[in-house]
């Protein structure tokens, strides 16, 4: 499976956070929730701290990105990164399942 690049970098740190931005950049979701991140990423770019990009993709995933939900992604990211191909399932069930690639991006 390849990888969207935001799930690439919070997972793996490949793309760097600068490209896996300009990738959610490029191609922006509609969703009203995301337009304050999609601002903030323009605004300060890659000095956005890692938890912006995991609310981010919690409303790319169709989920709420509220405390309690980022602080789970935060956590099933941290295990994906130590414990491997379960973890990261744990990861996408967290954010709410792998995104679309697209070549663009």
């Amino acid at each position: 499976m390849e990888l969207h690049p935001l799930d690439g970098y919070l997972l793996d740190g490949l793309p760097s956070k600068a490209d896996a931005i300009a990738a959610a950049l490029g191609s922006p979701s509609d969703d009203p929730r995301a337009q304050p991140f999609y601002r903030a990423l323009r605004t300060v770019g890659a000095r956005a701290a890692d938890e912006a990009l995991l609310a981010l993709r919690l409303v790319l995933g169709g989920r709420t990105p509220n405390d309690e939900a980022v602080i789970a992604a935060r956590q099933a990211r941290a295990a994906a990164r130590e414990d491997g191909p379960d973890a990261r399932a744990a990861y996408f069930a967290a954010v709410g399942g792998p995104l679309c690639t697209s070549r663009s991006a």
